[in-house]
């Protein structure tokens, strides 16, 4: 049964994971017992799904790209393979830190406003894009995260650029 106390001016969620292993959360100072009770009914939904992992134990985008390409090495050829592996270490500066899960759609579209605001062509986006894509399925796979941010993020589109078109005469 998971509970909410409160030690040292401080609230600790008090819970069994999905492996029947005790686990105890302390909420930051200052948090109320309000969120302490909202933190703690978000961890009962992950668990009732499966997908509960402690905070500390949820990788980095970068740990999991690296995770990514050491399985795809083996699956594809090592041109492809050397192609996804620049994306990875050149172009998720912003990402690499950040654990992947607390990664939002709003992330994703701004990396891509900045690399159009950057003037990067939209063909060399949209490759770039290809291997985000595949880290957060392969993310989503392993169960490092319970929910896809990639998919329901806009992708970015070419300006349309108006072609007149001249119509020949049988002549």
């Amino acid at each position: 049964m998971a509970k909410v106390t409160k030690r040292r001016g401080r609230y600790v969620l008090d819970f069994y994971d999905q492996h029947g292993k005790r686990q105890r959360q302390t909420m930051p100072e200052g948090a109320t017992k309000e969120k302490a009770r909202e933190k703690l009914r978000e961890i009962e939904d992950q668990l009732s799904k499966g997908l509960y992992v402690h905070d500390k134990k949820i990788p980095t985008f970068t740990d999991v790209a690296k995770e990514w390409l050491e399985h795809k090495k083996a699956m594809i050829r090592e041109t492809t393979w050397e192609v996804y592996e620049g994306h990875t270490k050149h172009h998720f500066p912003e990402l690499k830190d950040h654990k992947i899960s607390r990664i939002t759609i709003a992330m994703i579209e701004k990396w891509t406003t900045d690399r159009q605001k950057a003037k990067m062509p939209i063909a060399t986006i949209r490759k770039i894009l290809v291997t985000m894509g595949q880290i957060f399925r392969y993310a989503a796979r392993h169960r490092y995260i319970s929910y896809n941010p990639f998919p329901d993020a806009e992708r970015p589109k070419a300006k349309s650029q108006r072609v007149k078109i001249r119509i020949l005469s049988p002549d």
